[in-house]
């Protein structure tokens, strides 16, 4: 989920995301890993391998955590992938000037190896022209988010907005997030009971639906894939585009897959909360996730303190989702709506 996607962009490459994919694994080779792997990292070495991403010319690994680094290992040497490959790592902890430096001299090496690979020089010019087109792109899915309360979209209409991203143009894809920008309503414009989610992915679509029919919605998001993603810098643009680019991962909300400090995330998340007016939080995690899960207990314990109902769903990246995970929802809606009925 960290990768320097502005970096892709100046060197006029697509970024074509991979979160698993959802569904069984294709072929053989997920059981290259122990079955308690997370299901992102087996299913996404097993579609390397069947050559579901045949089309893409290299791959990217960033160090989210150390199963998927470890699949740039595992991708050339067991999954079949014969093309470019590329690592990035990321620093971990709070924002000092020593992470600024790991991180400097990573950004720049890896867009060496690129102007290497492609055969093209990059630009300051052209990098600080994919930063501000990135900051855009943020800008607006900030205002999505933070204004879903006036956003006449299901669930899953705005998420499938908001992962087009995961593969479109960035132009493109601020052209699309412009253009819901623009229907924002003056007053609210959901009628069901709004919900803080906090999680990887989300997957199985299913799950938006689900909510949907039980009268929830996703009123803030703290999904890695989401809403984590989003850069906030509290200044205007930097002039040196690679100082910008240091700026903006400064400024993504904490997540423990970049070893954030755990109260400072949980102050994050009751802001996030407190600003949504959500009735009840949403814990949604992948099974074996060790640094989403890390998190769980502290999460419990900071919303319990305030009353708030919660829910913790685990997946495995499934096609659908099972009919057990449908009644939870729907019994925690039904929780949801008494208390509102009570105050």
């Amino acid at each position: 989920m960290h990768y320097p996607k502005e970096l892709l962009t100046a060197h006029d490459l697509l970024a074509i995301e991979l979160w698993g994919p959802p569904g069984p694994p294709r072929g053989p080779d997920a059981g290259r890993l122990q079955t308690y792997v997370c299901a992102v990292a087996r299913n996404a070495l097993a579609f390397l391998a069947s050559g579901g991403a045949a089309v893409c010319d290299a791959v990217l690994f960033p160090h989210t955590c150390d199963s998927l680094q470890g699949l740039a290992t595992l991708a050339p040497d067991f999954g079949g992938w014969k093309r470019k490959t590329f690592v990035f790592q990321h620093p971990r902890g709070a924002d000092r000037h020593v992470s600024r430096k790991f991180l400097d001299a990573e950004l720049r090496g890896l867009s060496r190896e690129l102007e290497e690979w492609t055969g093209r020089p990059l630009s300051g010019e052209r990098l600080s022209w994919a930063v501000r087109l990135h900051q855009e792109i943020d800008d607006a899915r900030f205002a999505l988010l933070e204004g879903r309360a006036r956003l006449r979209l299901s669930d899953v209409e705005l998420y499938a907005l908001l992962r087009r991203g995961e593969w479109l143009w960035p132009e493109e894809h601020l052209c699309e997030l412009k253009a819901a920008q623009a229907t924002l309503a003056a007053a609210p414009a959901q009628r069901g009971l709004p919900l803080l989610v906090t999680g990887y992915v989300p997957e199985p679509p299913g799950l938006l639906a689900a909510l949907g029919g039980a009268g929830l919605y996703l009123a803030a998001d703290d999904y890695a894939a989401v809403g984590r993603r989003i850069s906030r810098p509290a200044g205007p643009v930097a002039a040196d585009p690679w100082a910008a680019l240091l700026d903006r991962y400064a400024a993504r909300p904490p997540c423990p897959t970049s070893g954030s400090d755990q109260p400072l995330r949980m102050r994050y998340l009751e802001g996030l909360f407190a600003r949504s007016g959500a009735s009840g939080v949403l814990v949604h995690v992948q099974k074996f996730c060790e640094p989403e899960l890390f998190d769980v207990p502290a999460i419990r314990r900071t919303f319990a303190a305030r009353g708030v109902p919660l829910l913790v769903v685990e997946g495995e990246l499934e096609r659908d989702l099972s009919g057990q995970v449908e009644t939870r929802i729907e019994a925690f809606a039904e929780l949801l709506r008494a208390r509102a009925r009570a105050a």
